[in-house]
């Protein structure tokens, strides 16, 4: 799922952004932005994006900040305690993109064991 993901991001991002308009470019870079660190730090906004994504269940935004998640060094403990979070914000309908998020964790943590750097 991993090089799936990755791979079919990076593709569809810069044939976006080849076509794409001022506008589009313009909240491209606000989002990624927007993550840096300022008051609040990257792994706690990157927290809030995952619980965000998991809420609205956009399983490709769940997918990216996990990756950010990892990046940062959140635990899994850290990391159970946010889906949380989306369980009591978002309710039940959470629990499938919860199930995704779980496999998904998984297989980062192994890829992880097996020394390899996670990237987008």
């Amino acid at each position: 799922m991993y090089e799936e993901f990755v791979d079919f991001r990076r593709r569809l991002n810069e044939e976006i952004l080849k076509s794409a308009t001022l506008n589009t470019k313009r909240f491209f870079n606000l989002d990624s932005s927007v993550y840096a660190p300022g008051k609040l730090d990257t792994k706690t906004k990157e927290l809030l994006g995952l619980v965000a994504s998991m809420v609205l269940r956009c399983d490709d935004c769940v997918r990216y900040h996990l990756i950010r998640c990892v990046q940062e060094g959140l635990n899994d403990e850290e990391l159970f305690e946010a889906f949380d979070v989306a369980l009591v914000v978002g309710g039940s309908i959470v629990i499938p993109h919860l199930r995704r998020a779980v496999d998904f964790l998984r297989e980062l943590r192994e890829r992880e064991k097996n020394g390899e750097t996670l990237s987008l």
